[in-house]
């Protein structure tokens, strides 16, 4: 006899039945002249810069998310996400599922308070000579808590919402964790990608970042500095009588 409240169970697909459903689809909109930007993940590990790693291990940090994540690494690696866009503060994904029509995926990230760029700018003042190495994708250490601390540039959970189209009920399915690890793995290849997501013009940024500084310096204009030896010590100093 068949209950009211029994729960339906799903088989997971293999990674293999995933790649075989994967490359159909991939036929299918090729036919239809759709310009796919599909995630490819080399090997076990999925990400392998500083950029993939730190937006990787912000998800991860959050135990809102912990219980689909393993799922979304599992559909990553075996090439679950064919389509992958990052917009300001929107990434748009198809993700392969068991079913042959792939899962439509919108996650959006809530825009940054002109309070919160403010005091990131104010931060980076004193650190504008790493900038260039920023844009390069060399990601200075002394820099990390901008980005990664308390109020920095990686979304937090509440800052997140996503969407799926798939009949799963959870509110962080696998197609969305598998998302967002490609999300990651774009950031490995393009770090920029990230300032576009959390809508700032990087120009811009550094514009008035290196103005912020320069206005610092003519505050201090005509100060005495501490560092100035005056000349009676430079006499001691220097043993001129």
């Amino acid at each position: 006899m068949s209950r009211y409240w029994e729960t339906a169970t799903y088989e997971q697909p293999t990674a293999a039945e995933i790649r075989k459903n994967a490359a159909e689809s991939k036929k299918k909109e090729k036919k239809k002249g759709a310009a796919l930007e599909p995630v490819a993940v080399q090997g076990r590990t999925i990400v392998h810069n500083w950029w993939g790693k730190a937006w990787c291990e912000n998800l991860e940090r959050y135990a809102d998310y912990e219980s689909r994540l393993d799922r979304g690494k599992r559909y990553v690696r075996a090439g679950a996400v064919l389509d992958l866009k990052i917009q300001k503060g929107k990434i748009q994904a198809r993700v392969q599922g068991t079913r042959k029509v792939p899962y439509k995926v919108e996650i959006r990230i809530s825009p940054l308070s002109e309070e919160k760029c403010q005091g990131i700018i104010q931060k980076c003042g004193s650190k504008i000579e790493n900038m260039e190495e920023l844009l390069n994708g060399n990601f200075p250490e002394q820099m990390q808590e901008l980005f990664q601390g308390k109020d920095g540039l990686f979304p937090a959970p509440r800052e997140i919402s996503f969407s799926c189209s798939c009949p799963d009920w959870a509110l962080l399915c696998k197609h969305v964790a598998a998302a967002l690890y490609g999300v990651g793995v774009r950031l490995d290849e393009q770090p920029l990608l990230f300032f576009e997501l959390r809508g700032i013009d990087v120009g811009r940024f550094i514009d008035v970042t290196i103005a912020g500084k320069v206005e610092a310096m003519l505050a201090n204009e005509g100060k005495a500095s501490s560092r100035i030896i005056g000349d009676e010590d430079a006499r001691g100093l220097f043993g001129v009588l």
